[in-house]
């Protein structure tokens, strides 16, 4: 009988089998994505959810957009293991807080700070939001395949962009005072950036007995300004897709 859900469009037939997927917060990174893959082909697009299916090695890979932030990618996790995926690799972009990142460096995240909400509904505070190992460690290889060397450790995971990753430059101009002063303890903890969906997929991964990895290229560094150039999203956006190929590769 085939299984159908209700947010991604999509069925259990349509995804082949495949147990590994890729995704990206940005519906139009989909495309650019799976383009890498072999014969690739558009599955559906509802909303914030964009999905593509294609090969690796002759094995099925998915390719779907979860949105921004933790609500839209648990859905988007959620309703893809109702069809048999298993393992998840985030590819994203983001801000660095350490003065030692370089644009265009990457972040591999081995476990996120939960700043978000919708992991609560998951598992209490107390459960940590971790990645799988083995994709870590093939998100990790994967990068230095191409002669780069990984930052790894934690990330600041926040419902919002602005208030939560203590921006000013706001229309309020106010951060809430429970969250004044967090950017700098974040720095001292030894926190590395910013991002919006880590924990929540952590979390609702490792609690439920799915993996889950992420990788993120750096196209800011906060420390020294708040708006990337469109051409270093461009250039780091690609080396981060060439490394989540690389990892999945690895994974399939």
């Amino acid at each position: 009988m085939t299984k159908h859900v209700f947010h991604l469009g999509i069925t259990d037939q349509d995804l082949q089998s495949a147990k590994l997927a890729i995704i990206p917060g940005d519906p139009e990174r989909v495309s650019r994505i799976a383009s890498r893959l072999t014969n690739p082909r558009q599955l559906a697009s509802k909303r914030e959810f964009c999905s593509w299916l294609g090969e690796l090695d002759g094995k099925p890979v998915v390719v779907c957009s979860t949105g921004i932030g933790g609500p839209s990618t648990s859905i988007a996790v959620e309703e893809l293991a109702q069809l048999g995926i298993s393992t998840f690799l985030r590819i994203g972009t983001t801000g660095a807080i350490q003065p030692h990142i370089n644009v265009a460096d990457i972040i591999v995240t081995q476990g996120a700070v939960r700043l978000d909400g919708a992991s609560r509904h998951f598992a209490p505070l107390a459960f940590p939001a971790v990645a799988d190992f083995d994709c870590s460690c093939a998100l990790v290889d994967a990068t230095r395949e191409l002669g780069l060397s990984p930052h790894v450790g934690v990330t600041a995971s926040s419902d919002t962009f602005y208030p939560g990753q203590e921006r000013y430059d706001t229309f309020s101009a106010r951060v809430p005072r429970e969250l004044q002063g967090s950017l700098k303890e974040w720095q001292e903890l030894g926190v590395l950036n910013y991002e919006m969906e880590s924990a929540t997929l952590f979390t609702m991964c490792a609690s439920l007995g799915l993996k889950a990895g992420c990788v993120a290229g750096v196209i800011v560094n906060r420390t020294q300004q708040e708006i990337p150039s469109e051409t270093t999203m461009k250039n780091t956006e690609q080396q981060a897709i060439d490394i989540v190929i690389g990892a999945a590769r690895r994974l399939v």
